[in-house]
């Protein structure tokens, strides 16, 4: 009688088949290749794989990659709420037109997204036509790099936070304003910790995708060594002079790193939670 409860409240059929195939699939495609990658990284020893990776070209990219990574979700976590909001909030003519924009860089590919930011903000594009005479460069420097980034990471907050938004009762809010709160104390109060850890989940993936961003990146920047190259672009580097190991060095280094900071947003995403509850 017990089996035939546990059988009768299982989720899925065949659950211990679909579990193996699902991990088979995950080891697969994506715990195999990391594999890979580290064993290949190991063969350089301890100091081979520390004097590959401590060079200061190595770590300038790095401090590029991760700064202008976390400062690109950091803008898209502020604006991409604004975007949701307005969305959600209200209804006005072009609303679909918009909608669909914002999906714009799923589809765009990355190389034809940095060609047209390229030509956009260069000193001779129509934005960069202006920003330059006033000492304003975007375009091969590394406010290029945070453009770029900004640019290609918009959707991931903005389709996180946009559901959760919807889901609010509003009937909440009107009590909260029958109380006497105004509108800084119902969002501040009410809106923002429920949307909070889906906020969290979409910096985490704007994060996770600016830091292996590559073809918007490389048109905009100027790739210049300890300025404007990015980790990706150096690891290309590596593997075009035959550098194999060094280039697996490097790609062990930014996933630890990655793996570390998204633990790190993980691990807040789950306080916001049970914060919330």
């Amino acid at each position: 009688m017990q089996s035939l409860r546990l059988r009768q409240t299982s989720v899925l059929p065949g659950f211990g088949l679909t579990l193996g195939l699902s991990l088979a699939y995950l080891g697969l495609i994506v715990l195999l290749p990391l594999a890979a990658l580290i064993l290949r990284s190991a063969a350089l020893g301890p100091e081979g794989f520390w004097q590959a990776i401590a060079t200061p070209r190595v770590i300038a990219a790095f401090r590029v990659s991760f700064g202008m990574a976390l400062g690109a979700a950091a803008v898209n976590a502020v604006f991409g709420l604004l975007v949701a909001w307005v969305l959600v909030r209200y209804r006005f003519p072009g609303r679909k037109i918009v909608d669909a924009v914002v999906d714009l860089p799923f589809a765009l590919p990355t190389a034809v997204a940095g060609i047209a930011l390229t030509t956009l903000f260069a000193g001779n594009g129509w934005v960069g036509s202006l920003l330059e005479p006033l000492g304003i460069r975007i375009a091969f420097a590394p406010a290029g790099i945070m453009v770029a980034l900004i640019f290609i990471g918009l959707p991931f907050v903005v389709r996180t936070v946009e559901p959760v938004l919807q889901d609010i009762d509003r009937g909440v809010e009107e009590a909260a304003a029958t109380l006497g709160a105004d509108r800084w104390q119902s969002f501040r109060y009410i809106i923002f910790p429920a949307i909070l850890p889906s906020l969290l989940t979409g910096f985490a993936l704007a994060f996770a995708r600016g830091l292996g961003e590559d073809g918007s990146v490389i048109f905009i920047a100027g790739n210049m060594p300890m300025i404007s190259e990015i980790v990706p672009l150096l690891i290309v580097i590596q593997l075009e002079q035959y550098d194999y190991p060094g280039a697996a060095a490097i790609g062990t280094a930014m996933l630890a790193a990655s793996f570390v900071l998204l633990l790190v947003i993980n691990l807040l995403q789950r306080w916001a939670r049970a914060r919330g509850d």
